[in-house]
Formats: C-alpha cells, sequence, structure tokens
C-alpha cells in the first residue's frame, strides 16, 4: 500500500511540471501570433507591451551605444589622421623657415662684406669662407677656405663686420690661417682717430670672455682728450696692419701710476664668436720685417 501511494505522489508532483510547461509554452505562442498577425486588444497584447516593449528599447539602446562608439572609433581615425599630416605640414614648414633664415643670415653677411669693402675702397681685397677653428669659443686662429691658388700670402690684413679681425699667418694652396687680435699673442699699433695719440692693443681671452672687451695700454694723453666712445683704428706706425682700419671703441681709461700713461678697455667692432666670411686685403704692408707667430708688436 506505501508503494502505492508513493507512486501516484511522484505521478501527481510529475503532472503539475508537465501543466506548467504547457501552459508557459501556450502562452509564448499566443504571445508569438498576436505580434505576428498584428492581434490588438486583450490580455496578450498587454503581455506583450510589459514583456517586448522593454525589450525592444533596451536592445533599440544598446544599438544606438556601439553605433556613437563606432562612430566615435571612425572620428578617432581620421582626427590622428589629420594630426599625422598636419605635424608632416609643420616639420616642412620649420625646415623650410630655417632655410629662409639662413639664406636671410648669408645674405646679410654678403650685404656686411659689401659695406665693409665700400669702407676701405683704396685696398684689393678678395672674400673667403671661415672653414676651421681652434676649438674655442672664440675664431682667435682659424682657417679659411683661399690659399697662394687665390693670391693669398702670409702678412695680409683680415677684415669683417666692421672692421679688422686679424692677420694670415699661414697659407697653403687653398686655405690659410687667421691669427685673430684677440688672441694672447696678438698685438696691434693702433690710433685714437679723433685725437692722433698711438697706443697699443694687446689681445687677451681672459677680458673677452669677462666683458668681450681688449685691454690697451701706453697711451699718452696729457690733456686729457681721449673720451669714452673714440674711435681706435690702426696706426700708421704698424709694422703689419694697413692704417686706418677701425679696431674698436675706447670703453674705459684711467691714468697709470706713473701719470705720464693712460691704460684701459676698447669694445671690438668686430663678433669674434661668429665669424663665417671674411673680406683679405691683399696689399701687404712693406717694412721689411717678416711676420713670425710670437713677435711683440704689431
Amino acid at each position: 500500500m506505501k508503494k502505492k501511494r508513493g507512486f501516484r505522489n511522484k505521478k501527481k508532483r510529475l503532472s503539475s511540471k508537465y501543466v506548467l510547461f504547457i501552459l508557459s509554452g501556450i502562452c509564448l505562442v499566443s504571445i508569438f501570433v498576436s505580434l505576428v498577425f498584428n492581434i490588438s486588444g486583450g490580455p496578450l497584447n498587454t503581455v506583450a507591451g510589459y514583456v517586448f516593449i522593454p525589450m525592444q528599447k533596451g536592445i533599440n539602446g544598446a544599438g544606438s551605444y556601439l553605433s556613437g562608439k563606432a562612430n566615435d572609433f571612425k572620428t578617432l581615425g581620421v582626427v590622428l589622421e589629420e594630426n599625422k599630416e598636419l605635424k608632416k605640414q609643420v616639420d616642412e614648414l620649420t625646415e623650410q623657415l630655417n632655410h629662409t633664415k639662413l639664406d636671410q643670415y648669408e645674405l646679410d653677411n654678403y650685404r656686411e662684406l659689401l659695406e665693409l669693402d665700400d669702407k676701405y675702397p683704396e685696398f684689393d681685397k678678395v672674400a673667403a669662407k671661415v672653414i676651421a677653428m681652434d676649438g674655442t669659443n672664440w675664431f682667435t686662429i682659424f682657417t679659411i677656405d683661399k690659399g697662394t691658388k687665390q693670391g693669398i700670402e702670409k702678412g695680409m690684413n683680415v677684415i669683417a663686420g666692421s672692421g679688422l679681425v686679424g692677420i694670415v699667418t699661414d697659407a697653403g694652396p687653398n686655405f690659410a690661417k687667421v691669427r685673430s687680435i684677440i688672441d694672447d699673442s696678438s698685438n696691434v699699433s693702433s690710433m685714437v682717430l679723433t685725437t692722433k695719440d698711438n697706443f697699443n692693443v694687446s689681445g687677451s681671452l681672459m677680458t673677452m670672455n669677462k666683458d668681450k672687451l681688449l685691454p690697451f695700454t701706453e697711451l699718452r694723453d696729457e690733456d686729457d682728450k681721449v673720451k669714452v666712445g673714440d674711435p681706435v683704428v690702426t696706426s700708421h706706425v704698424s709694422d703689419q696692419y694697413q692704417e686706418g682700419i677701425l679696431i674698436g671703441y675706447i670703453n674705459t681709461v684711467v691714468t697709470n701710476p706713473n701719470n705720464l700713461t693712460k691704460s684701459g678697455t676698447i669694445t671690438p667692432v668686430v663678433d669674434f664668436q661668429h665669424l663665417r666670411e671674411v673680406l683679405i686685403i691683399t696689399d701687404i704692408k712693406d717694412t721689411g720685417k717678416e711676420l713670425s707667430g710670437q713677435e711683440s708688436q704689431e
């Protein structure tokens, strides 16, 4: 008897499950038929409104989100490509600007040389480019691209900017060495243009590094006529430099302890940190003294 009762309970439980599945299936089929055949009204339409419409809204929302993201990625790709193209254009324009600046710089240098050439018409000159220097921050000893084949000889004066640069100390077939007036071994017999007083201008890297000035000594100015700003040129008594080439301007002047002479500094007119082109005066001052690397006075 107990076994039969248990069998019936199990049969009842199985029947309930089947009934539930059957009802669920009927509901789903009814809803599907209602939507497919556009059956309006009634409980099926209500169920569809509660079940399918929110699902449709969710699907539409997800589709819109994904579509928006896809458009964003597409736009980002376009922006990145445009940015790459713009960077390329900027690089090209920067390169063109650099070339333009270099051309303008060289044009200014050539114009400066032409003006300098006109300033000293009494001398024959040859233009040359600076191709090497001695490795310091200043053009104390440097090499130019003209030599004996172009008529360059030892002892020729070199000018640039607004005045005196130095002197040729050695010449090869296609190059020449120049020692500038700021080199420590350089001494130039000079003259204050306003008073015609002679004195000596010495090369000094120490004062150039400190104040961009050159020292002078042995100035006899008994009447105190020499003033700050007076121009200084090469003297007629110089045994190596042509007369009247501008060197710089008086910056300071003080009386020496002997009360007979004065010393001070001058501001050179040449930029000895940025020499690119120079003019070589092909006329050599003939004094009978041969140029050496360590002469005490020029």
